[in-house]
């Protein structure tokens, strides 16, 4: 995803930048100028996921996708929508209004596993009541080593398997492994699950994972992730964890020669040679590489 699908707003990326022309947040008055401003109200994720739309309009694409228990501020609600901003990494958009509830119990845990269930009790042969992706974040209220109980469900409390959860404060310790848990995933525009995400999602949830800031978009990871190395050097010395970068595509490497991405080609997550890959997206429309990234120190496998 990149910016060539947004206009700027007096300046500003629309994508990160809480301002209509009737509405604006009240951090902007006297910045952007609008209608009227609100201060945001506070609201958490409660269902699975739910798709972040630039337009409130079920036929709109997809820009990004929330996950359970992520927190966002509401700026406006009309007609079904909620119109937010995403406090991890600051997107801007509409969000099915049912899907919000108030925040009001502290994260205490995130899921590590790719998908996991959530069950109406401790006992893996009943029907789950939902299944949680990676970076899903929960509060739990009772850990006994094998479950984990879930408050704030409605409508009840839900049973996770104990291993599949990490304590919210504790970051993974390898990116790649993060990204290679989404092998084989479909590819989805706007997606960030092993049901299906795109190249700016696999590097955001495997970045976050790790407790790494990152953006949503592949321009803007180019632009904030890392530090920046000379493309052609780069290409010469990869090593693992290294970021790629094309107009509007993202890839990370798995070790000094595969290049893990997510891509419309295989249209799902795949590992290929690195010279493989920039010698087909350079006869598509994705063209040369434009940019590589760095995150120092390198996460490496123990």
């Amino acid at each position: 995803m990149t910016t060539a699908d947004w206009k700027l707003l007096d300046g500003f990326d629309r994508r990160t930048t809480p301002a209509r022309p009737d509405l604006a947040a009240a951090g902007l008055r006297g910045i952007i100028a609008s209608t009227r401003y609100a201060e945001g109200r506070l609201m958490r994720l409660n269902c699975e996921t739910a798709p972040l739309r630039a337009r409130p309009d079920e036929a709109a694409a997809w820009d990004t996708q929330v996950l359970f228990g992520e927190d966002v501020l509401v700026f406006d609600e009309a007609d079904g929508w909620a119109w937010v901003q995403l406090l991890q990494d600051g997107y801007v958009g509409y969000l099915g209004a049912t899907s919000l509830a108030p925040a009001q119990m502290p994260i205490t845990h995130k899921v590590q596993a790719p998908r996991t269930f959530v069950y109406p009790s401790a006992n893996i042969k009943l029907p789950p009541i939902m299944a949680l992706p990676l970076g899903a974040q929960v509060t739990i209220a009772h850990d006994d080593g094998t479950f984990a109980q879930v408050r704030g469900l409605v409508p009840g409390p839900g049973f996770i398997w104990s291993r599949h959860l990490r304590a919210h404060d504790a970051d993974e310790s390898d990116l790649v492994d993060v990204a290679r848990r989404f092998l084989f995933a479909p590819y989805l525009w706007g997606g960030k699950t092993s049901l299906g995400l795109d190249c700016s999602g696999l590097i955001q949830i495997a970045l976050q994972a790790c407790g790494i800031p990152c953006p949503r978009d592949s321009d803007m990871i180019g632009r904030d992730v890392g530090q920046a190395l000379d493309p052609a050097a780069a290409l010469r010395h990869a090593r693992r964890g290294d970021l790629f970068f094309w107009q509007g595509h993202v890839g990370m490497m798995s070790d000094d020669e595969t290049l893990l991405h997510a891509n419309g080609f295989h249209m799902q997550v795949v590992e290929e040679p690195l010279a493989q890959a920039v010698a087909r997206i350079k006869d598509n429309s994705f063209g040369l590489v434009t940019g590589a990234r760095r995150l120092e120190p390198l996460p490496r496998v123990a």
